[in-house]
């Protein structure tokens, strides 16, 4: 019975650290705009047709990896830039993501 109780109070202690771990981490440094799929790797942003980047990542709400087809129209997102300038990494916003106001970037 004991040992049955010490194995329910670890599990209890680390699911707490699990989902810690899936929460999002967007970096500081990126970009809000309103992004639409136009074709291929071609995106909108802001009305500003840009090019997503070789490897480039768009995650949807729930944090899944989604393809350029499958961003809702109009999405609002926080992006990052690679090198040459185009889209590296996308996060599509939830509604408490887009409401909370961007931290200052350095």
């Amino acid at each position: 019975m004991r040992s049955k109780l010490l194995a329910l109070l670890i599990c209890i202690l680390f699911i707490p650290a699990a989902a810690l771990a899936q929460m999002r981490q967007i970096p500081d440094t990126a970009r809000r705009g309103n992004m639409v799929h136009i074709q291929g790797a071609v995106v909108e942003i802001d009305g500003q047709p840009m090019r997503l980047s070789a490897g480039a990542q768009i995650r949807s709400q729930d944090n899944l990896f989604i393809v350029p087809m499958s961003l809702p129209s109009g999405a609002t997102v926080k992006y990052t830039l690679d090198g040459s300038g185009q889209i590296h990494r996308v996060w599509v916003l939830t509604a408490d993501e887009a409401a909370a106001p961007d931290r200052q970037r350095e």
